[in-house]
């Protein structure tokens, strides 16, 4: 990937990863109301989890071809990003165990296989699921960052849309 490449996909995916003041609401960790599709990120302690979803034809066709995402406008993309508060103020990513499923409102389940993305400083969680046009998906995501025992866990709902 060119030099800053990551930059490029984190904007794609919708993280901002250096010096952010996250920019969404915070919600404790043991909630699970499930969070709507404005809502990105939630705060536990000294964690920010940021996470999205999206139609992987919205990704740049480079960067879907350099991390192996098919793009597909039936296909969407989970990405979860673990961030922690420095004393300093400020955020750096760090690794962890992340585990998700996506269920759609008929109950179907979508078991979501996640695998990590590393570039440079960066690191990105993400899976893919094939959706239909008009599809709602509730997502559960549990990240346990690096050194810690217990989960970050977050509920959020998307709606996607295909165009024919």
């Amino acid at each position: 990937m060119a030099k800053g490449g990551w930059i490029v996909l984190a904007a794609a995916l919708g993280v901002s990863l250096a010096g952010c003041e996250p920019a969404g609401t915070a919600a404790g960790n043991a909630e699970l109301e499930v969070l709507g599709a404005t809502e990105s990120w939630i705060q536990s302690g000294d964690y920010v989890l940021h996470f999205n979803a999206l139609k992987t034809d919205q990704l740049d066709p480079d960067i879907a071809s350099n991390y192996n995402i098919v793009r597909s406008r039936n296909r969407a993309m989970l990405n979860v990003s673990i961030l922690r508060q420095e004393p300093n103020g400020a955020m750096t990513a760090v690794p962890g165990n992340v585990t998700a499923t996506a269920v759609n409102l008929t109950g179907q389940l979508k078991n979501l296989l996640i695998r990590e993305i590393r570039e440079g400083a960066a690191i990105y969680y993400i899976a893919e699921t094939p959706i239909v046009s008009g599809e709602s998906l509730i997502f559960t995501v549990d990240a346990i960052p690096e050194s810690e025992d217990e989960a970050i866990r977050v509920r959020f709902q998307k709606q996607f849309y295909v165009e024919q």
